[in-house]
């Protein structure tokens, strides 16, 4: 029984180190050893990435959506169209975007909440495009009511992640760090 746990701690481990996520930290160990490890999701920390995309809208963290839906939103054909906007890049931009995005996409990252997208996305036919369409997201959203969202002119849509998680910048979405505008007292 001994050398079958030994054995199967031993296997277990080999199958871990030889995954394609660990090549999502760079420093594996360190990721592995820091209790106050990276539950949310990991922020964004290309500037190019950053300035392209924040110059229109919240510069959301790759790891909210699966490489999957990164490869089909970051085309040269995708962008003439981005949800209603030209967002069109240039050649070289549009291949830096892209390539930070896959490389940090849910599905490539040990972020906890990043797991948990890249789960709730897994095998699914239709690949989501919007963070908000999203079934984790969803699920984590569905007991707000309309008039704390669409209804609250300080907040719109659920697509204004900012807007309520005061800590979205960082990649932090805890409950705790959530301050919905016009309803101070919503979570008491």
């Amino acid at each position: 029984m001994r050398v079958n746990i030994k054995s199967a701690t031993l296997l277990a481990g080999m199958l871990l180190l030889n995954s394609p996520y660990v090549s999502a930290e760079e420093n594996f160990a360190g990721w592995l050893f820091d209790f106050s490890r990276n539950k949310e999701v990991s922020p964004v920390t290309d500037k190019q990435y950053r300035t392209e995309c924040g110059d229109c809208h919240f510069p959301y963290q790759p790891g909210l959506l699966p490489e999957k839906s990164w490869q089909k939103l970051l085309t040269e054909e995708a962008l003439k169209d981005h949800f209603g906007d030209n967002a069109e890049l240039g050649k070289d931009v549009l291949e830096s975007v892209r390539e930070y995005a896959l490389a940090n996409s849910a599905d490539k990252s040990w972020h906890k909440r990043s797991r948990k997208i890249a789960g709730s996305t897994a095998g699914l036919e239709e690949t989501p495009l919007r963070i908000t369409e999203v079934r984790y997201i969803k699920r984590k959203h569905q007991e707000l009511p309309e008039k704390m969202v669409k209804g609250n002119k300080g907040v719109k849509s659920l697509s204004f992640c900012d807007k309520c998680h005061t800590q979205a910048a960082s990649g932090v979405y805890d409950q705790d760090t959530v301050l919905i505008p016009n309803f101070p007292d919503w979570n008491d």
